[in-house]
């Protein structure tokens, strides 16, 4: 008995071929993910001759940070670094809140009315009324030039609400009637009980808001006219799609650095700073929290 245990358990050759390929197959999709943030990455570094004549992929050539002191020391850069990251981490915060707040009553089936909400809720993710209807209603609302015209039209995304409410309801009821029980009312059971165990969802879902409004920049673009309210995507938008990188060039030396090579550099800008706040939340990406919570 005892050595068909250690024949079960242990694994055959074909298991292990079946993990080779895998581990093989998952390193060459994280490398073909990669491969464009080391091109733009190579290219920021690069010398001037080497990127003009087409030498430069995935590693730099002739390094030279020209670009980069030239991105950091364009002061219109850092204020829209500056302003989104205050633009994202109040959208997130809204966003959160009013998201938790809708999706937690969706979750009570003695809500009068929920089916109608919940359709009304769907309806949006199929149907919207439009970039003039949006435009018109964010005008009457006076919100043009403001930050709340980045804020408020997207405060609430339907799809998110939706898996907020879902993992609401996958919580044992038996963990609010036991708080009910002990005379703690519907907001202290959602903030004590329901919020501490929905850690990986909110970490989540915060992540996805921040993202999304980090690298949003065509609402900016219809809303924004005051370059001083320009969030980061939006300015590197102009940079490199109406190639005014022009303007930044003008009165450097022969040594400043080529188009391509001060588009790549802003590009680095942009996308550093959401990645370094991924490690921080992804402890909170393992589901499971709720295990041995209710003992039977």
């Amino acid at each position: 008995m005892a050595n068909q245990e250690n024949a079960t358990s242990r694994p055959d050759g074909r298991n292990r071929t079946v993990d080779v390929v895998i581990i093989i197959v998952i390193t060459a999709a994280s490398l073909l993910c990669l491969m464009p943030m080391l091109h733009i990455l190579a290219l920021s570094m690069s010398g001037n001759s080497a990127i003009m004549a087409g030498k430069v992929t995935l590693l730099p050539i002739d390094i030279d940070f020209t670009a980069y002191r030239t991105v950091f020391g364009n002061m219109q850069m850092i204020r829209s670094l500056g302003f989104t990251i205050l633009l994202v981490s109040i959208f997130t915060v809204i966003s959160m809140t009013m998201t938790i707040m809708a999706a937690y009553p969706l979750t009570k089936r003695h809500l009068k009315g929920r089916d109608v909400f919940l359709f009304i809720i769907v309806i949006t993710m199929f149907f919207s009324g439009g970039m003039i209807p949006e435009y018109l209603l964010v005008r009457n609302l006076h919100l043009l030039d403001s930050i709340w015209a980045l804020i408020l039209p997207g405060a609430i995304n339907a799809f998110y609400l939706l898996i907020i409410k879902t993992f609401f309801t996958s919580i044992p009821v038996e963990l609010e009637e036991s708080a009910r029980i002990d005379g703690a009312s519907q907001y202290r059971v959602l903030f004590s009980v329901v919020l501490p165990l929905s850690l990986p969802v909110l970490a989540t879902l915060s992540l996805f808001y921040a993202v999304g409004r980090w690298n949003g920049f065509m609402d900016a673009l219809l809303y924004i006219t005051n370059s001083n309210l320009y969030p980061l995507q939006l300015r590197l938008y102009e940079m490199v799609v109406n190639s005014q990188v022009n303007s930044m060039l003008e009165g450097l030396s022969s040594v400043a650095p080529v188009p391509e090579s001060l588009k790549a550099a802003s590009i680095m800008f942009a996308t550093l700073p959401i990645l370094l706040v991924y490690p921080w939340l992804q402890r909170y990406f393992v589901s499971g929290m709720m295990i041995g919570a209710v003992k039977g």
